[in-house]
């Protein structure tokens, strides 16, 4: 039997990915936050990249490394029970180009709220709601992104919707609105014991924090407090 240690940080999304797939795998492991601005040796050593999140497995005398999440999750899926990709491989390779997706939602995401500008941050906030009108258009009756069924897509937007969360304080920008389907998926995710425990109690206030500190547009019209 191996164990597992995954090296994550408070605020990345693809961490919360692998986390949240751990947990609906119900694998035990361990969880070691790290400083990405202070890297400690040995995690330097470990991670060939320097990123988080990076999976450590000690089995018998071997250990490696895994990096990269979409690695991560697919090593889960061929080593543990409880599989979160759907069994045909015409579904599990449309999942699979879903949850890409999901990264460039994610980098929208990021180029929203550093955009350093009015203007900037609208023609952000219109690409944003391009892709999730994408989404609402492939959603079907729901709760989950393919019916009944929690998967790894699921997996990959807990953490996307999140952001949401603190967006909606600060301001409406156009993103979700008229998109029930959507709507009604971040709503079931949130709800999810695997994805709520993927985060610490005070996430919200750590996003909120590191999103004032960005110097961008978003920040400067962000209230004063939380």
């Amino acid at each position: 039997m191996s164990t597992l240690t995954l090296v994550s940080h408070d605020l990345c999304p693809y961490v919360q990915r692998a986390s949240i797939a751990l947990e609906e795998k119900a694998v035990p492991y361990e969880r070691i936050t790290v400083d990405l601005a202070n890297k400690p040796e040995w995690f330097r050593a470990l991670s060939p990249l320097g990123k988080v999140p990076l999976l450590k497995v000690v089995q018998a005398d071997r250990i490696a490394a895994i990096f990269e999440s979409a690695v991560i999750l697919e090593y889960l899926e061929e080593t543990r029970p409880n599989p979160l990709h759907p069994a045909d491989p015409l579904n599990r390779a449309e999942h699979r180009s879903w949850i890409e997706f999901g990264s460039s939602v994610l980098n929208g995401i990021w180029e929203f709220y550093v955009a350093p500008g009015e203007k900037t941050l609208t023609a952000k906030a219109m690409s944003l709601a391009g892709m999730f009108a994408r989404l609402e258009g492939r959603l079907d009756d729901g709760p989950y992104f393919d019916g009944q069924r929690f998967s790894l897509v699921d997996a990959a937007f807990g953490p996307v919707f999140r952001y949401f969360n603190v967006f909606d304080r600060i301001g409406d920008f156009g993103i979700m609105g008229g998109k029930p389907k959507v709507a009604a998926w971040r709503k079931a995710l949130s709800e999810r014991a695997s994805i709520k425990r993927a985060v610490n109690a005070d996430y919200e206030s750590r996003l909120w924090r590191f999103l004032q500190a960005r110097h961008s547009q978003l920040s400067r019209i962000m209230p004063k407090a939380a």
